[in-house]
């Protein structure tokens, strides 16, 4: 049985519950099963990545990196970094005098993404195990923070783009990427069928997972839309938010600034 399309599931949410794909799960709950999925799915994250976006993912990272703009010195943070593609080459181009910091809420992640960084010969980014919720981080400390493919996975999101916001510096940016709506209807169907049909069968054939994909697809159809993000970043005190799509909006980046 696949999940049913999004706008038959977005009913009002009970207070004290909070959205686990398709399913109403206790707040302190989601936490604990977003966990579960991303220890499960740790070790096959960037395989799947490659299977699921048939290799664009690098080309939508990439994207992220350029808009970024980095320069050489600046202290950078990567919240729900995972397996370390972003801030690898966040790393290369703060160079010796910059920071660039890799957090992550998931051990396994982590873990990950420290293999994946020696592999290439990264050494020295220091790790954080760190709720994006709640940054253990000093206010002020970061030129600028990306957060890919992590926001829909958390279970208060405007608490999240609050504690970002705090720990940037004025001036600071952050760069949210993640799977956003469709622009055509056309395209919205044929991504649906994909979402609910094939991403679990590769889940089940690849990553011996297929519960953990479909939690996937689900939380990308949870996720606020553009514009509801975008007015989300400002809420939080964002400035100068803006939304770029790509892959006709398969996929959103959304740029905001701290004043």
């Amino acid at each position: 049985m696949f999940a049913p399309s999004a706008h038959h599931v977005m009913s009002k949410k009970l207070p004290g519950f909070t959205d686990f794909g398709f399913q109403n799960v206790p707040l302190q709950e989601k936490a604990k099963r977003v966990a579960g999925v991303f220890t499960s799915v740790a070790r096959n994250y960037d395989l799947m990545n490659d299977l699921m976006s048939l290799g664009v993912h690098r080309l939508w990272k990439r994207f992220v990196i350029d808009l970024a703009g980095v320069r050489p010195g600046e202290r950078v943070l990567d919240v729900a970094g995972g397996t370390g593609d972003l801030v690898r080459e966040f790393a290369r181009q703060v160079g010796d005098d910059g920071l660039a910091v890799l957090s992550d809420i998931n051990a396994a992640m982590l873990g990950e993404g420290r293999s994946r960084l020696t592999d290439r010969g990264v050494v020295g980014v220091p790790l954080a195990q760190a709720n994006a919720e709640k940054l253990p981080f000093a206010d002020g400390s970061f030129d600028c923070i990306t957060i890919g493919f992590g926001l829909r996975n958390v279970t208060d999101k405007d608490a999240a783009l609050r504690s970002m916001l705090r720990v940037l510096k004025p001036g600071g940016r952050l760069l949210v990427l993640e799977f956003s709506k469709p622009v055509s209807e056309g395209l919205s169907k044929i991504y649906d069928q994909y979402s609910f049909k094939v991403l679990p069968m590769l889940g089940r054939l690849v990553a011996k997972d297929e519960g953990s994909y479909r939690y996937l697809a689900e939380s990308i159809r949870m996720h606020p839309d553009q514009a509801t993000l975008k007015k989300m970043m400002e809420a939080a005190g964002f400035a100068r938010v803006q939304v770029y799509n790509l892959t006709g909006g398969i996929v959103a980046v959304h740029r905001g600034f701290k004043l």
